[in-house]
């Protein structure tokens, strides 16, 4: 089976599963695990923050970020298509009683700095507060864009000099680092906070890592442990962090080099509709063109090829290259996706 629907399906590397064998390990609640410890300092180093902190996934990450930036009645700004907005639960208001605010996102992702000045509110007592940007980098909704740091910068300047603070959902930074040619750190480098997944393109099995000042990260794990997500000898899944951060990243490359070779074969494909030059990274959004096919159908056929690529709007599926996708794999993809379309019922 091809398994192209998210690279959260990624296994556990050999160096990985064997790191996670032997890991060092203690209380991380108490701080005493040497293997959070370890990944967590390394984790600092590449988004150049001061400290970091493990949690369990990237909901938990960007909620325990929006928890320790707000206060119950204070508002968030987020994009109408971040991940924070659609696919996290409302988290942030059921736990947290956080108003979110959306403003549109541009088609890379982006939001206009004139529409995020405008959604500040003014001081009123009628009003939420205006507390926090959330920005998304890459861009999930948008194609898996990656956002530049002159785009982050824009944004985050305006949100500075009204008095708020700025978090980077950096789920896939290290994918945007990669397609921009330039360091983590500085995609990061304006964000008051940034999280990053171990677990996607990382191809770690387990985690997330919340990054920001030292001051932040005190305040963060008191609400990591208030949302349930203290975790006792957490080593043994850092330790697959380590070796994601050590060897993984680089390779993210040759993600990025499958999904263009898909996107490029689905342009041409008749009653499939996709502009390659839109694929910065590992996520690959195309439409069903053809009236009388509908992507759930599509995505039916596909599974009795062997294709594993889901729906993800009215008229459109999201595919995803990551580790354990070699370029034979999209090729064959690339030979389904061409009998599905032109297949019957």
């Amino acid at each position: 089976m091809i398994d192209l629907r998210s690279d959260t399906v990624t296994l556990p590397t050999p160096r990985m599963r064997e790191a996670m064998y032997r890991a060092e390990v203690g209380d991380d609640v108490f701080g005493e695990d040497p293997t959070v410890n370890r990944l967590q300092e390394m984790a600092a180093e590449r988004v150049g923050k001061e400290a970091a902190l493990f949690v369990a996934s990237g909901t938990m990450a960007n909620l325990v970020s929006v928890l320790t930036h707000c206060g119950r009645g204070d508002e968030m700004i987020v994009g109408d298509r971040a991940h924070m907005f659609l696919y996290e639960a409302g988290g942030a208001s059921a736990l947290g009683g956080v108003h979110v605010r959306t403003v549109p996102n541009q088609p890379d992702g982006t939001l206009r700095p004139a529409d995020v000045e405008a959604a500040i509110r003014p001081d009123n007592v009628h009003f939420p507060r205006s507390r926090l940007v959330a920005l998304e980098n890459t861009h999930n909704r948008c194609g898996g864009a990656a956002l530049s740091a002159e785009q982050i910068h824009a944004v985050a300047a305006v949100a500075h000099a009204h008095g708020l603070r700025v978090h980077l959902d950096g789920a896939r930074i290290f994918n945007a680092a990669i397609a921009l040619g330039v360091p983590a750190s500085t995609l990061a480098a304006e964000a008051d906070s940034v999280s990053f997944c171990l677990s996607k393109g990382l191809s770690a099995p387990v985690g997330s890592l919340v990054c920001g000042s030292h001051e932040f990260i005190a305040e963060a794990r008191r609400n990591r442990k208030i949302v349930g997500g203290g975790m006792r000898q957490a080593g043994v899944l850092a330790a697959a962090g380590i070796v994601a951060l050590e060897e993984m990243i680089d390779r993210l490359a040759e993600d990025h080099a499958n999904a263009r070779l898909l996107a490029e074969a689905i342009a041409e494909i008749p009653g499939l509709a996709i502009d390659p030059r839109t694929v910065q990274t590992n996520i690959v959004i195309f439409e069903v063109a053809d009236p009388a096919l509908t992507p759930a159908e599509l995505s039916r056929r596909l599974l009795a090829e062997g294709v594993k690529i889901n729906p993800i709007e009215e008229r459109k599926l999201r595919a995803v290259t990551h580790y354990g996708i070699e370029r034979a794999h999209i090729e064959e993809a690339i030979r389904a996706l061409r009998r599905a379309v032109v297949s019957g019922p």
